[in-house]
């Protein structure tokens, strides 16, 4: 049976299709202002790369900010859903998964068989998701990619708030103007983000096996970050991190399609 799932995210949306649990195509596509022909788009590329025709799909879930545009698909589900079915797809073991987003960072607490049973979200400032970093980078003029290699550059701690994003950058740009080595603010910066995002995992326990999806996955600076604050050795990472949702919505999409 073939299924897929779309995750129309704020900055990218991404899509994955299944055939009897295995991934066989993916695609991604900036979501920009049309979110209805990003997620098309996207399911085209997926489709492409499974060598096959979305006639062949015999449902589709859709997820993330944007899923009431996706028109294509035959339901939409809940992020946290998403994010559970797509740390169990990847790690089969995971207890505690986090998604770091552009825009909103999350954790779950999951079951052995992926599904969440407590969870809690960080929506109010983008402090704790993705645009930090980006909004940061463009304070220290550097790329986002230089970001997290400058950070493994020092050991050096500041405190920094990371309450505010716009307090932040103040700060960024205070210590631009002291003069403060790049490495030593970009770690500042990695540190505040995992405080914050720390915060929200311990608000229903940090438990084993902890799984980060997202984009913010690629970022060595705040898989260190994040290790240090939560006193873990090992952080489980999908090789393509920004697909677990879409993951997570196929796997739902073939659960449903069962029934």
């Amino acid at each position: 049976m073939i299924t897929a799932g779309i995750d129309c995210g704020a900055k990218n949306t991404k899509a994955v299709i299944l055939k009897d649990g295995k991934i066989i195509g993916k695609g991604m596509v900036l979501t920009g202002f049309d979110q209805k022909n990003a997620s098309q788009k996207s399911l085209e590329q997926a489709a492409r790369d499974a060598g096959i025709t979305q006639d062949d799909v015999k449902k589709i879930c859709a997820t993330g900010s944007g899923s009431k545009a996706v028109t294509v698909a035959d339901d939409t589900v809940n992020d946290i859903k998403v994010m559970a079915r797509g740390a169990h797809f990847f790690f089969p073991n995971a207890r505690t998964v986090i998604d770091v987003g552009a825009e909103e960072g999350r954790a779950a607490k999951i079951d052995e068989e992926g599904r969440p049973v407590d969870f809690a979200i960080n929506e109010k400032c983008a402090a704790g998701a993705g645009a930090f970093i980006e909004g940061m980078a463009r304070a220290l003029e550097v790329t986002v990619e230089e970001m997290g290699s400058l950070c493994l550059q020092t050991d050096k701690e500041i405190p920094m708030n990371a309450q505010c994003v716009i307090f932040a950058e103040s700060e960024v740009v205070g210590l631009i103007h002291s003069k403060t080595d790049k490495p030593e603010i970009s770690k500042a910066i990695h540190d505040a983000m995992a405080g914050r995002i720390a915060s929200i995992i311990r608000r229903i326990g940090v438990n084993e096996d902890i799984v980060l999806v997202g984009g913010v996955g690629y970022n060595a600076g705040f898989i260190s970050a994040l290790k240090r604050e939560l006193k873990v050795d090992t952080l489980y990472i999908p090789d393509e991190p920004e697909y677990s949702a879409a993951v997570g919505a196929a796997v739902l999409a073939a659960e449903a399609a069962k029934k």
